[in-house]
């Protein structure tokens, strides 16, 4: 298997004639925590729709452990977990989960279904409610605990903390970092909040307008923005990048 999880090199992707990534480059180490963050409309969740050859790119590649996105057998390494998760909603929990196993062809362990919705904040006999009867939050945790049991090396999680309370997040948090220890996961996901970023995160990547204007560790960022926390450096990074960019008078 590949060094690195995730390879995109120049990739560029327009919309009406405008940039939605603009000759991105960026690496993410197979076992590594890859957190990107941006403001709405920066790219973020194009980014991945183009690793999941869900879109059209206009220039550059892009490898999933060695394949090229476009090979079948290289999304067959991840599980991926949309914004704006919407399953079934005539199914219950727990029949969304054990479908969601053939899917990735698991054998279906309700027990470990069972621990892991307690893991999230999750009372096991919600599975058995259809998931339409389930708030925002609980079908969020649904979608999360099956992207975690699907047993994939490449977790790909669009703003996976979406609708999450505080207690389900540092939960969901302790989870990810459990698999990594134990089975060597890989990580990448984009997100609003920088507080988790700084947390569990190796790296980070700061996603605006289309260019990434920072990769790098938390405390790198810290140090080179000279904020006093990941939030206000973010800030720093992004004004720098937009001054970068103005036309000269």
């Amino acid at each position: 298997m590949s060094h690195n999880a995730i390879a995109a090199s120049g990739v560029c992707k327009r919309f009406d004639g405008q940039f939605a990534l603009d000759g991105l480059s960026l690496s993410v180490a197979a076992g590594e925590f890859f957190g990107l963050v941006g403001g709405n409309g920066a790219g973020k969740t194009t980014l991945i729709k183009c690793i999941l050859d869900f879109c059209h790119m206009d220039d550059g590649t892009i490898e999933i452990f060695g394949r090229r996105r476009a090979d079948v057998q290289a999304r067959a390494a991840l599980a991926y977990l949309p914004e704006r998760f919407s399953p079934p909603h005539f199914l219950t929990g727990r029949e969304f989960l054990r479908t969601m196993a053939q899917f990735y062809d698991n054998p279906w362990d309700n027990a470990a279904a069972e621990e892991l919705s307690i893991g999230l904040d999750m009372e096991p006999t919600a599975l058995d409610k259809p998931i339409r009867a389930l708030s925002k939050g609980m079908t969020q945790k649904l979608g999360l605990a099956a992207s975690l049991l699907s047993g994939r090396a490449l977790l790909l999680l669009d703003e996976p903390m979406s609708g999450l309370d505080p207690q389900a997040r540092i939960l969901l948090k302790r989870r990810l970092v459990r698999l990594k220890q134990q089975q060597g996961t890989t990580l990448f996901f984009n997100t609003h909040l920088l507080a988790d970023v700084a947390e569990i995160c190796d790296r980070m990547g700061v996603l605006h307008r289309g260019r990434l204007c920072f990769v790098g560790t938390p405390t790198a960022c810290m140090t080179r923005y000279g904020g006093a926390t990941l939030e206000e450096s973010y800030l720093h990074c992004i004004q720098a990048e937009t001054a970068s960019r103005a036309p000269a008078l």
